[in-house]
């Protein structure tokens, strides 16, 4: 009886994970500065610039109020994603008071939607970096690690003006904050995950930033 109940439960924890990174990464596959460039102003960001389907790039290349509209699409998506991970758990009849079930389940839809804004795939595999759909991520996950994690990426891009430079704090403190606020096993494994996506995703910059032809980031869009 014991063991067909685990079994039961394990099942209902497989399939609703495996549904919630399905979801969670169609919607991080929801990449605005692609859209926005190439079905409205039909020029894709990915021939532009640093080649990367991302805000920065974005705003670089285009500039103007449909900055916007991409803005919004990293930041919304991130939040369905966990919210709709919250919810599947809630739905199974998991995730009680003082259960870590729905924190694993913000931070797994928060993994798989990164993935989705990194590699979409109905864009051949090319997308972001995943900065502003991270930070929103942390920002859903607990104030401390938003704190952290916003906190020096805010001061590194102002002071520095290189943006990636406080990108890369964001991916290599996420992790520590993580640890800080749960010290629980699964959580760090996933936010190393989360957090060696984005370094991984900004190589090239850290390369640039180390060879000193990183370019810093100015209010006015390159003409």
């Amino acid at each position: 009886m014991l063991t067909d109940i685990l079994n039961d439960v394990m099942m209902d924890l497989i399939c609703g994970g495996v549904i919630i990174a399905v979801v969670a990464y169609l919607c991080g596959c929801f990449n605005g500065a692609v859209i926005v460039s190439k079905y409205i102003l039909h020029d894709d960001i990915r021939t532009h610039g640093s080649g990367n389907a991302g805000l920065t790039n974005f705003y670089r290349t285009f500039g103007g109020p449909l900055t916007l509209v991409v803005i919004s699409c990293d930041v919304l998506k991130a939040i369905v994603s966990i919210l709709f991970g919250v919810w599947l758990i809630s739905y199974l009849g998991y995730g009680g008071s003082g259960s870590l079930d729905l924190i694993y389940a913000r931070y797994w839809a928060g993994l798989w939607c990164l993935l989705g804004h990194m590699f979409p795939c109905m864009f051949h595999f090319k997308g972001g970096k995943g900065i502003l759909s991270g930070g929103t991520i942390a920002l859903m996950l607990d104030w401390r690690i938003a704190l952290v994690v916003w906190g020096g990426f805010l001061v590194l891009a102002v002071l520095t003006r290189y943006v990636s430079l406080g990108s890369c704090w964001a991916g290599a403190s996420f992790p520590f904050a993580t640890w800080f606020v749960y010290q629980d096993t699964v959580l760090l494994i996933l936010s190393i995950i989360i957090g060696g996506l984005i370094l991984y995703m900004h190589r090239g910059n850290i390369h640039r930033l180390l060879t000193g032809t990183e370019n810093k980031f100015s209010l006015h869009k390159k003409g």
